[in-house]
């Protein structure tokens, strides 16, 4: 699912995000060089649309969320620093801190930058807004706060708000979408600038979203490769015919099939069977109804796969489909989300723990996991699943 991002978020972004230990600073932290008086606090906006919730992987807590910052002067605004701190500490604890370059790894400005601005991405220029994709990772055994609160320091002053919560959703314990081993969790959960799952944020209803923040392309791998053979041919495609499963009990909300699949193809050698257009976008789909006001995307299925219809009951690991070309699909894959919206692309991606799992690991061995979420590019084993 990557044309959808790239036709409505037009600015590239830079590097994969690194939090760094920020060295200590004054009690007072208003810069030195700051007004010694002023009639209005900074007017800088802050806000964060849809509050994280912390998941696990690999043996972390992460949270990831949006936070807006707007200038609300006639003048640029030169952004210095943003830091992270507990909200309910009485003393100043905080959990991440971003400057210079580093921060260069988080923003995005919302349109193009005017003229005043420039292309610094520090630089926010009157009444522009600019996204920082906040992605805070805590190692094993470190506290994540309840709440988050936000300094953003200027060249010239400061201002703390938008407090947030850490644990804003439930978090569903699922089991796996696919079976068997040497799946790839292409453009899962990360901050990289490519990842256009992270920064595929859509408007809808007159507002801004993410449906995508946590979505996985699940591909399957054999010596490394994606396929063997033609590569326009989906049948070469390992995960291609592949069964999908049912990850929790749950209620089809929707099961659409008759969609053709694609031939594969990427970039200029994309040519899609049907008009990729928001009914299309998805492909053959089903949607199922977790409960908590929750639903998990199963997209791109082969066109006369689908064994469920709308209403159905299913059981977790049941076959709901295959794995397929349909719609925005460049090659055979599965995309799964899980969001808070039974409309397509509208809702709030939100995290969620897969039971159990094999992470190939960095010491070149199978290492198992639970209750853990996978992030981009791991290669997972599912294991078989009974029955199938």
């Amino acid at each position: 699912m990557k044309s959808v991002a790239s036709r409505f978020f037009v600015t590239p972004f830079l590097y994969l995000i690194t939090v760094f230990a920020a060295p200590p600073i004054a009690q007072d932290a208003r810069p030195a060089n700051a007004p010694a008086t002023s009639p209005f606090p900074l007017q800088l906006e802050m806000r964060v649309p849809f509050d994280p919730t912390a998941f696990a992987s690999a043996g972390r807590r992460y949270l990831t969320y949006e936070l807006y910052l707007t200038n609300f002067t006639a003048s640029p605004m030169s952004l210095r620093r943003i830091e992270v701190l507990d909200a309910d500490s009485t003393v100043e604890k905080r959990a991440a801190a971003f400057e210079g370059g580093q921060m260069d790894t988080l923003l995005q400005p919302v349109g193009a930058p005017t003229p005043a601005a420039g292309t610094d991405l520090r630089q926010l220029g009157a009444g522009a807004t600019v996204i920082a994709f906040m992605w805070i990772p805590f190692d094993p055994g470190t506290y994540v706060p309840n709440r988050l609160r936000h300094r953003v320091l200027t060249a010239d002053s400061s201002v703390e708000g938008a407090v947030i919560d850490t644990h804003y959703t439930q978090l569903h314990v699922l089991g796996p979408p696919v079976e068997g081993a040497n799946w790839v969790a292409s453009d899962g959960p990360s901050n990289a600038q490519d990842n256009h799952h992270r920064r595929g944020i859509l408007i809808f209803d007159g507002r801004a979203g993410n449906s995508r923040r946590y979505a996985i392309d699940w591909q399957q791998i054999e010596n490394g490769a994606r396929f063997s053979g033609d590569a326009r041919d989906k049948r070469s495609y390992h995960a291609y015919g592949k069964p999908v499963l049912a990850v929790a009990d749950a209620t089809v909300v929707t099961a659409r099939d008759g969609l053709p699949d694609n031939v594969p193809g990427h970039f200029e050698a994309f040519h899609p069977t049907v008009p990729i257009t928001i009914d299309t976008e998805g492909g053959n789909t089903i949607t199922l109804d977790l409960g908590g006001g929750q639903f998990a995307y199963y997209v791109h299925l082969q066109p006369g796969s689908l064994r469920v219809k709308a209403g159905d009951r299913v059981r977790r690991g049941q076959s709901l489909a295959r794995i397929g070309a349909s719609g925005d699909a460049r090659e055979p894959h599965l995309h799964f989300e899980v969001t808070t919206s039974s409309r397509p692309l509208t809702g709030e991606g939100v995290p969620y723990l897969i039971d159990h799992f094999r992470l190939w690991s960095a010491d070149d061995a199978w290492q198992p996991r639970t209750l853990e979420l996978a992030l981009g590019e791991m290669l997972i084993d599912f294991g078989p699943a009974a029955g199938h």
